[in-house]
């Protein structure tokens, strides 16, 4: 199985992205955990808020580990550690090492950067419309510090989801038994 993650700023289809290529390879998907979580606080985020966020995404980075899904191409995850990493570096100025030993344990097989080239859509947890360009940077930067491969994710309504379909082709390929 080929572990994807989603990443990029706010509000550039990840969700709807996923949600896509799991239907589009009949294959599983894991939603924004972040997204829920802070959307309940009814007080403003804190250190420890993130650490929880961080944890969960952990554990279910972990569940992937220990389950086998041999019938599934692809498992592709809407957000991930990069963006909890960058999150943190931001507001607090430092990362916790539980989560830079787990990003730097290179889970991911494939990251799927998603450009901010669809419009702004502001929501109660969005807090950087005018700073895409800028986190679309820091990620990328993220993702090369890792050595990971990626590709970047563009275009509107279906173009998008074919861009990332002829990014995650030749992955698949590549993963496929050879028969001599």
């Amino acid at each position: 199985m080929i572990k994807v993650a989603l990443t990029g700023p706010e509000s550039t289809g990840k969700t709807e992205l996923a949600q896509a290529l799991a239907e589009y390879y009949d294959s599983l998907w894991v939603p924004e955990y972040a997204r829920g979580y802070v959307e309940n606080l009814n007080r403003p985020y804190t250190y420890e808020d993130i650490c929880r966020i961080a944890e969960k995404q952990i554990e279910q980075e972990k569940y992937f580990v220990s389950h086998l899904f041999p019938d599934k191409k692809y498992v592709f995850f809407d957000t991930e550690l990069i963006i909890t990493k960058v999150w943190f570096e931001h507001v607090y100025k430092q990362a916790p090492d539980f989560l830079m030993r787990q990003l730097n344990s290179g889970f991911f097989d494939y990251y799927l950067l998603c450009s901010p080239d669809l419009p702004w859509e502001p929501d109660s947890v969005r807090e950087h419309g005018n700073d895409r360009i800028f986190f679309f940077d820091w990620y990328r930067q993220e993702i090369e510090r890792l050595k990971k491969p990626y590709g970047i994710v563009s275009g509107f309504g279906n173009e998008r989801l074919q861009c990332a379909v002829s990014l995650l082709e030749p992955r698949a390929k590549s993963q496929e038994p050879r028969i001599n």
